[in-house]
């Protein structure tokens, strides 16, 4: 349905904001169709996703609620074309997440993309990112943008993926209680208040633990979550808190043999050093928005900032022998980091046309440690434990930028968007060890990337675009941290990589039938790819590879037949791979030329997925039942860029029901889920070029969950 105030859909997207009212939260509730969703990312402004230039999809609260415990974006990002994201099984990583191919690369955290909650940043200047505070039980929506337009995010944009928070339509307090397989526990209390003076405020606080998949896998985290909004008649106001604590165990990868003989066992390094991880983390931010009244064309304007501070103490599997080289770091890995950032931006409405001017600035300062993970005491040797200090540095990150977009109506139903982004990113580094060789060092990248698009709206029911632009992606601190050649400061040779995207694309919907279709073929052209070079005495470095393509094609559909049956297809078809053949390490140690290989042009990208594809099946045979099938399937991945191995493909078969009835004075909903129904076993994720060889992550054998929610008004 269409809001009141936007009578005319294509003039709705350049002229006013269109809002849909918020519905309740429930398991059960009829799946609003993908035509009707607002947007915000790839603009700035508030539009449909049927209407524009660029692929992206919606994943919306009541499909977040139904795909599993609200833990990880793997549990619903499946069901969007063109995304992997595979959950490690593994807290002490993050999750596999690449778009269209970019990054895959990432052997742990999320690399190659920008990742948002409420407008403030999950990804640092220098492109590594991370979700573990992502709090999808309070989300409206996840948003992910794929394809040319997410360059407009600034320097590591293969894709953008965005947390809404839902903004409190009532005064209720919910209590959530989470059992599952492997050990799985939540428990989550929240509550929302419409106040006087038109204040409102949502709190909520959860608690997670799992004994993991594997041995030697459990994790917990602790996530407290604050948004406090203010409307006024020409100004939002929305503050945000959040904080997260997440202690995890690390069981390490699998080599192929390993994985072989018994896929749910742990390899014996994880046992011998305790591998783990505790990371914790507190951020806020606040989002001001003001609409002019007589300003002209001048309509609005917004200013999002935010600070926070991310503390991370990893100890690792690394040999005490390794260690005794000189310029060894140790086997611990401890940081502090603090970052801060601004966006503000003016937009300025026509008849015809539109136009948003910007300005951003990023910065992050950590301090960063090494330290040997065993100590000597009484002659006996203790491993997994933090011993003499080996590295002490800190780095610093900063970037700044400008962007303007714009768009118009050429003609009736011809759209035209044009965009450009550009900045400058300083990198630098204060060695404060000298010990084992001095690596202080900067470096500064500047970078432009323009976006272009013309779209054609033929009949309210088609959209018809074509995009195009350019991606810039900076290496990150641990990528530049050391030189090929075993010298001191950074690695100066390594520059960034560089893409030219091309998106063709056609979205059609049919009210009466309940359809809506969106289908995309894209190519991506990137220069000075980066990869891993050598993997010696506990220390990585990278090179550029030349030139790789990704190309490929995405089909989603979502049907509403019957106002109880719902259906969802994504399918994507993926070819990512090398254009120039390049040297890299075979095996640790790698300290000669001849230890190292070939990689010949043509080999897949490691970590990429020619083929994926989600489809689920719903039914409502009661207004607060539903019952759903859901199957996806996962292709291979190589494990690494030799494509020496491949991690072997999976068909997996879901079922859910859901279910709420009258409580008392509130509603219980339910939640049953039985995944892997079939007992596959599989990788749900690999390592990619794992130096010892340990590339793949068990996935969850059959697995069960059972949620209940209990929501009342006071």
């Amino acid at each position: 349905m269409r809001h009141a105030s936007c009578p005319k859909p294509r003039r709705c997207r350049v002229a006013a904001a269109c809002l849909l009212a918020a519905s309740p939260v429930a398991w059960a509730q009829p799946e609003p169709t993908q035509t009707d969703s607002v947007v915000i990312s790839g603009g700035g402004v508030q539009r449909r996703a049927f209407e524009t230039p660029y692929a992206i999809s919606v994943v919306d609260q009541n499909e977040l609620r139904s795909a599993g415990p609200m833990v990880n974006l793997s549990e619903s990002l499946s069901r969007v074309p063109g995304i992997v994201a595979n959950l490690r099984n593994n807290y002490a990583q993050d999750l596999q997440l690449s778009s269209r191919g970019f990054g895959a690369r990432a052997t742990f955290g999320i690399r190659g993309l920008r990742l948002y909650t409420d407008g403030i940043p999950a990804t640092m200047p220098d492109g590594q990112g991370q979700v573990s505070h992502f709090d999808l039980a309070g989300a409206q929506r996840i948003e992910v943008l794929r394809g040319p337009f997410s360059a407009l995010y600034g320097a590591n944009s293969g894709g953008v993926i965005s947390l809404v928070s839902a903004a409190p339509t009532a005064n209720s307090y919910a209590v959530d209680g989470d059992v599952g397989s492997n050990g799985l526990w939540q428990a989550r209390l929240g509550a929302e208040a419409l106040l006087s003076g038109g204040w409102n405020i949502r709190v909520q606080a959860s608690q997670f633990s799992t004994d993991g998949v594997r041995p030697h896998s459990a994790a917990e985290r602790t996530l407290g979550n604050l948004r406090l909004g203010w409307v006024g008649d020409q100004d939002t106001v929305t503050l945000l808190l959040n904080s997260v604590d997440q202690p995890a165990q690390d069981p390490l990868g699998l080599t192929r043999q390993q994985f072989d003989a018994d896929p749910f066992q742990t390899t014996p390094q994880a046992i011998q050093f305790d591998t783990r991880k505790t990371s914790g983390q507190t951020q806020g931010g606040v989002n001001w928005r003001h609409r002019f009244a007589d300003a002209g064309a001048l309509s609005e304007s917004v200013l999002t900032l935010y600070a926070g501070q991310r503390d991370v103490t990893q100890w690792q599997s690394i040999p005490p022998a390794t260690q005794a080289n000189p310029r060894h770091p140790g086997g611990v890995i401890d940081f502090s980091r603090d970052y801060a950032g601004l966006d503000a931006r003016l937009v300025w409405r026509w008849d015809h046309a539109a136009l948003i001017a910007g300005v951003t600035s990023e910065s992050q300062s950590e301090d960063r440690r090494g330290y040997e993970n065993f100590v000597v005491r009484g002659g006996q040797q203790i491993l997994g434990v933090t011993g003499a200090l080996r590295r002490e540095e800190n780095n610093t990150v900063r970037n700044s930028d400008l962007y303007l977009q714009g768009e118009a109506e050429l003609g009736p139903g011809v759209m035209a968007t044009l965009g450009l982004r550009s900045g400058r990113l300083r990198v630098e580094t204060d060695d404060r060890y000298p010990a084992n060789g001095d690596d202080s060092g900067a470096l500064s990248y500047g970078y432009t990337t323009p976006v272009v698009a013309l779209q054609w709206l033929p009949t309210p029911a088609l959209n018809l675009y074509v995009s195009a632009g350019k991606g810039f992606e900076s290496p990150t601190l641990n990528e530049l941290a050391y030189r090929p050649d075993g010298g001191t400061g950074f690695n100066t040779t390594l520059q960034p990589q560089t893409s030219l995207q091309l998106e063709l694309g056609a979205k059609w919907r049919d009210d009466a039938l309940g359809l809506g279709v969106e289908a995309a073929l894209f190519r991506a052209d990137t220069d000075d790819e980066i990869g891993v070079l050598t993997n010696a005495g506990g220390r990585s470095t990278f090179q550029n590879v030349g030139s790789t393509r990704r190309s490929g094609a995405e089909l989603g559909l979502r049907w509403q037949p019957l106002p109880q049956w719902r259906a969802l297809l994504a399918l994507t078809w993926l070819n990512a791979e090398y254009q120039d053949s390049f040297q890299t390490c075979a095996a640790v140690p790698c300290t000669q030329p001849a230890d190292r290989v070939t990689v010949p042009a043509g080999n897949k990208i490691a970590g990429t997925m020619a083929r994926s594809a989600f489809a689920s099946l719903a039914w409502q045979p009661l207004p607060n039942t539903v019952l759903g099938v859901e199957l996806r399937y996962q292709g291979e991945m190589p494990v690494n860029d030799r494509n020496t191995d491949f991690s072997p493909s999976a068909t997996l078969l879901g079922l859910r029901l859901s279910h709420s009835v009258p409580l008392g004075p509130g509603t219980l909903s339910v939640l049953a889920r039985l995944d892997n129904v079939t007992d596959r076993v599989y990788a749900g994720a690999v390592i990619v070029n794992e130096a010892n060889g340990r590339y793949f992550e068990t996935a969850a054998a059959r697995n069960a969950l059972l949620a209940l929610r209990w929501q009342a008004p006071f």
